[in-house]
């Protein structure tokens, strides 16, 4: 996404890392995230999300959650406002995760798989979280400090951050997972090369994201809706996985999962990040759901889905698009 000013040592070393980022860094974001249009549709987008009531406690979120992968034992593990329906897999289900690993989790939104990679890695390991948005870093953030049943999840942070410009040491983490994210990074090669760089030598990536099968008709590529709605920004196969080869990485495997997009249609009066044509504004999802989105959040978000629906009603998601998991490995 957005580059930040200045080698990746002056972020390193500004102290702005840490649980609580500081003022430091949420000010560096507020100067750069506006220099890219599409990022901050993105970033606009999924803060009126962030400002909804959507959560686990509604049916249609978890039975997205469920269509990609999760069990509703492991939703039942986390805060329910992690979970917003904003999934295309479950990367915790096949990353390996391993008691004291350190893990980080790119467009963490919520934290939902922040909080599931945390309780596999253990308290000797730590989950991390990387968002662009600050309205998704402070819902994580309270909602790490909930916890479930009152007691906080203590091995997690969150950092306000794109995900091209991660505030991480160099070979400091063991796995990094995504979910639908990558998709929506403008330059996905500077992705691919910021993952390689923060894995340890051995590191593994292990991702769900959305991939083209065929080009999408030129409506669809063009459109800010679709780009913002996880459609027109996603690649092909072959791109994705020529990309973390040319990053450095081994042992690349996309498989597609098979899963029907159309399942984000569960949501009916709520939201999911892929759109299809079932799906309503947030300023349904206010008089529906009780959701607590600002009346300017509601407007904004009202205006994208109800541009993308429109402009999906006419094309089937799933002839041009699948759900996969892709996984590669930073060789020793």
């Amino acid at each position: 996404m957005i580059p930040a000013p200045g080698p990746h040592e002056d972020v390193h070393r500004s102290g702005v890392y840490g649980p609580q980022d500081g003022q430091a860094h949420e000010s560096w974001h507020e100067g750069n995230l506006m220099s890219d249009p599409i990022v901050e549709v993105v970033r606009s987008k999924y803060a009126s999300i962030a400002q909804s009531g959507l959560s686990g406690q509604h049916e249609g979120v978890r039975g997205v959650a469920e269509a990609f992968g999760y069990s509703r034992e492991q939703l039942d593990s986390i805060p329910a406002e992690a979970n917003m329906g904003l999934s295309c897999g479950n990367p915790t289900a096949f990353a390996s995760l391993r008691p004291g690993e350190v893990v980080v989790d790119l467009g963490c939104g919520g934290g939902l798989d922040v909080f599931l990679a945390a309780a596999k890695v253990g308290p000797s390991g730590k989950a991390i979280g990387i968002d662009m948005t600050p309205e998704m870093i402070a819902r994580a953030r309270a909602n790490a400090a909930k916890g479930i049943d009152g007691k906080p999840i203590a091995n997690v942070e969150f950092h306000l951050a794109t995900i091209d410009r991660l505030p991480l040491p160099d070979a400091s983490v063991d796995c990094v997972i995504s979910n639908c994210v990558i998709n929506l990074a403008p330059d996905k090669p500077a992705v691919f090369r910021e993952i390689a760089r923060v894995l340890k030598p051995g590191g593994r990536l292990a991702v769900s994201d959305l991939v083209l099968k065929k080009p999408l008709p030129p409506e669809i590529a063009a459109d800010v809706m679709a780009y913002v709605g996880c459609i027109a920004g996603a690649i092909s196969v072959d791109d994705y996985r020529q990309g973390l080869l040319a990053a450095g990485f081994a042992e690349v495997d996309v498989v597609d999962t098979g899963a029907d997009l159309n399942a984000y249609a569960q949501v009916d009066s709520e939201s999911g990040c892929c759109s299809p044509p079932a799906l309503v504004s947030i300023q349904g999802l206010a008089s529906t759901c009780g959701c607590g989105a600002s009346g300017a959040a509601a407007a904004d978000s009202s205006d994208l889905h109800g541009g993308l629906r429109e402009l999906l009603s006419r094309y089937n998601v799933n002839e041009y698009a699948a759900s996969t998991r892709i996984l590669a490995v930073k060789p020793e």
